[in-house]
């Protein structure tokens, strides 16, 4: 029975702030609301490529999916509360308890953390510094000055079923994920390795991804090295400055051949963010890596018979 009243209050209410707050409040939601949108549909939409870079933000590889759910769902919903008048101040204060949450969390873990990429939204690319911070205190003042001077909020049935369509459409999502991660993809015949032609289509192969100034990549691609490959033909994808490629797989240990035809690899294997790695038999994808901390890859690669 209060949220006619409420209603009726909010939109009859008394119009006592002054133009430039009204103005400042606006603009600082919609700026802010867009923002959170767009970082959090882009989790959504691709949550399994979301949870490789929350493992790379040292989130535990267990917890690194539902995480990424978790911050998709939560910022797409605290956007969408923010652009509309009447959730404005709940979608402030939310947006503000995200920002203060990820704030202390990034300065717990500065030491380990810092100079590493954090890209919380695309288009965007960050690394963790001072300038980082001030990025996110920015944000974060955006956030008050659209609570502070919102209009009480009200409705809180409607805000329900906000949330209730966000969970839902994210669900929908992590399903196709899935599906679409386990759906058996074949290798091109050959590329070129080392200068000369190889053949994908013959034996085991295992296509390591990975960006030469990549930490991330340089810590998996020295687990990898301690591992019995066998038979099996490592093949290094270098996704950037080619001419690093070799000094990354000798440095590193893991070896192996090299290969630039990363355009024509790309197009066929469906990935975000490097490490990637395939393990290929016959050229059909037996499996794909996208995380190598916590030995789960090795477990699979020598159950696949990829290593002994």
């Amino acid at each position: 029975m209060n949220e006619p009243s409420s209603s009726l209050n909010y939109i009859n209410g008394p119009l006592e702030l002054p133009a430039w707050k009204t103005f400042l409040s606006t603009v600082s939601a919609w700026l802010l609301g867009l923002l959170f949108i767009v970082a959090g549909v882009w989790k959504i939409t691709d949550p399994l490529a979301a949870a490789v870079r929350m493992t790379q933000a040292l989130v535990p590889q267990p917890l690194s999916l539902p995480a990424a759910l978790g911050f998709g769902i939560a910022e797409t919903f605290s956007g969408v509360l923010l652009l509309a008048p009447r959730f404005r101040r709940w979608g402030a204060w939310l947006t503000g308890l995200l920002l203060v949450a990820f704030l202390i969390y990034i300065g717990a873990f500065y030491g380990r953390l810092r100079g590493a990429d954090c890209n919380g939204c695309p288009w965007v690319e960050r690394a963790v510094g001072p300038a980082f911070f001030a990025g996110d205190g920015v944000m974060l003042l955006m956030a008050i000055l659209a609570g502070i001077w919102a209009r009480p909020s009200f409705g809180k049935r409607n805000a329900i079923i906000i949330l209730g369509a966000v969970c839902v459409f994210a669900g929908l999502s992590l399903g196709v994920s899935i599906v679409r991660s386990q759906t058996a993809v074949t290798a091109p015949e050959a590329i070129t390795v080392d200068g000369q032609p190889f053949p994908l289509h013959q034996g085991r192969v295992f296509l390591y991804f990975f960006n030469p100034e990549c930490s991330h990549c340089a810590a998996a691609a020295r687990g990898l090295a301690k591992l019995n490959w066998g038979n099996t033909v490592i093949i290094g994808v270098v996704t950037q400055m080619p001419e690093f490629g070799r000094d990354f797989l000798d440095s590193t240990g893991l070896g192996g051949k090299l290969t630039s035809d990363f355009e024509l690899l790309r197009k066929t294997f469906n990935f975000v963010d490097v490490p990637y790695g395939v393990a290929l038999e016959n050229g059909r994808q037996q499996a794909a890596f996208t995380h190598f901390e916590d030995g789960q890859a090795a477990e699979t690669l020598r159950r696949l018979g990829f290593v002994k």
